[in-house]
């Protein structure tokens, strides 16, 4: 894997850390049919400590949205796009990030396909982003920034473009996948 190519997200990144911003931006995401997901939580060094989710990330091919729903919340409009079953929302382990989610406040997932149950049908057997990423596309994501603090003020590039990645090539994944099966 260390021989592959890295690939990361270069489009444009909207940063969402206002209520302004993200009445700007909350159309443009619902009306996509599908979108890459993922979320970021800072990480924890101490048993039993865990923190709220930090970011939400939303990704088409073109274009992606890095929500900090540390600073704005769970606007109305966001828990409606996570509980209707469009767009469909594509992502890797779901089932903890929603679970997180949840926790941090209540709404129903509608709509959401998780890879590491959609690459079954293809006969994949590794789940990891990082492993489907090189078997499916043949190139490898950079995790580098997995472990760093998704509540700091100010969120650097590097954090930005592996935040938007994450989502990204999820949907950079399934629609190979599905391109595979016409």
């Amino acid at each position: 894997m260390a021989e592959l190519d890295l690939i990361q997200f270069e489009g444009p990144i909207h940063v969402i850390d206002s209520m302004e911003s993200f009445q700007q931006e909350i159309r443009n995401m619902a009306r996509e049919p599908i979108l890459g997901i993922d979320t970021e939580t800072r990480p924890s060094f101490k048993k039993g400590t865990l923190y709220p989710t930090s970011l939400i990330q939303l990704s088409t091919l073109e274009q992606a949205w890095i929500l900090r729903v540390n600073r704005i919340g769970y606007p109305r409009e966001m828990l409606e796009l996570l509980s209707r079953e469009n767009p469909l929302k594509v992502g890797v382990s779901l089932h903890d990030d929603l679970r997180r989610l949840r926790s941090d406040f209540q709404f129903e997932p509608q709509g959401f396909l998780d890879l590491q149950q959609y690459v079954e049908a293809f006969r994949i057997e590794e789940k990891g982003l990082k492993k489907l990423s090189a078997i499916v596309l043949g190139r490898r994501i950079s995790k580098s920034q997995q472990v760093s603090n998704w509540d700091a003020d100010l969120l650097t590039e590097a954090q930005l473009r592996y935040a938007a990645t994450d989502a990204w090539i999820c949907l950079k994944i399934y629609y190979k996948l599905r391109e595979s099966i016409r």
